[in-house]
């Protein structure tokens, strides 16, 4: 099985390339800008052509949310132009897509888990730029299927574990924000999910939501790292409030998962086990 991974320099592509990595049957490029520049849809073309691929794993994304508000051709032409080049070029080739989304398609408002039939209603350009890229790709490529997650986290990058490690090395005490809930999710168990359904027996074509189960505020989850990883550090909660950003967050973004779990069989573990093994990978535990 012959396998391509755009964002591969990402923290959900480091942590697929760490998983994909103990399958021997899977043959797998990994690509970040340098090797191939998603913007191109010449370069997507010849590239999906020349390589004769079974699957795209689409990991490639403006993610930098608030600079986005400003940023907003940049953030169009990789979360909707470039999901638009990959499509047309898959469908072109009939090659399998995966793509992976995010909660912020929806406004946040709601007071139960999102479920992937749940109306769309992005309120920063991130956002609108991710949901128009989700419909650029199912309206050119059928064939594809897309993985909504949120609140995600590894052992690689900048995320806001990493954040929260270096900034109780700098201050006693952190105010964080206590009225935005969600599921931390580790970047890590999204990868072996992935890896479940490429090996996977049925192909379902589709929208499906991931992200690790139970839920906590961004208060809970720093509280959780610092209690996991032994530092000594007050935690104080904030409102939103107090912490402007440039763009909107979401205030709910608890996702439902009972599609994945049915239809893939897809064992999803509890955030703060996840969290556990995250930060023994990084010497916190």
């Amino acid at each position: 099985m012959k396998i391509l991974v755009t964002g591969a320099n990402g923290q959900l592509g480091k942590s697929i390339r760490k998983v994909f990595s103990g399958d021997p049957s899977l043959e797998v490029i990994y690509t970040d800008v340098a090797e191939l520049d998603i913007t191109d849809r010449e370069e997507v073309d010849h590239f999906i052509r020349e390589n004769k691929l079974d699957f795209i794993i689409n990991c490639a994304a403006y993610t930098a949310v608030d600079k986005a508000e400003k940023d907003d051709l940049r953030a169009a032409a990789i979360n909707t132009g470039a999901v638009g080049n990959i499509a047309q070029a898959a469908a072109r080739h009939k090659v399998k897509v995966i793509h992976i989304s995010t909660d912020y398609v929806f406004n946040g408002e709601n007071y139960r888990p999102y479920e992937e039939n749940d109306e769309p209603y992005p309120r920063s350009i991130y956002g609108r730029t991710k949901l128009e890229g989700e419909g650029i790709l199912t309206s050119f490529c059928t064939n594809s299927l897309i993985i909504r997650t949120a609140w995600l986290y590894s052992e690689f990058g900048g995320n806001f574990v990493a954040s929260m490690l270096r900034l109780a090395s700098e201050r006693p005490s952190l105010n964080v924000v206590s009225d935005q809930i969600g599921s931390p999710t580790y970047a890590g168990d999204l990868a072996e999910a992935i890896h479940h359904i490429i090996k996977h027996d049925k192909w379902l074509p589709g929208i499906y939501h991931y992200t690790n189960e139970g839920v906590a505020s961004w208060f809970d989850f720093s509280k959780a790292i610092f209690e996991i990883a032994g530092k000594k550090v007050e935690v104080n909660p904030i409102p939103s409030s107090q912490y402007p950003t440039p763009a909107k967050r979401p205030l709910y973004s608890v996702l439902g998962k009972m599609k994945i779990k049915n239809t893939y069989g897809v064992k999803i573990p509890y955030w703060r086990d996840s969290l556990k093994k995250c930060l023994a990978l990084m010497g916190n535990h």
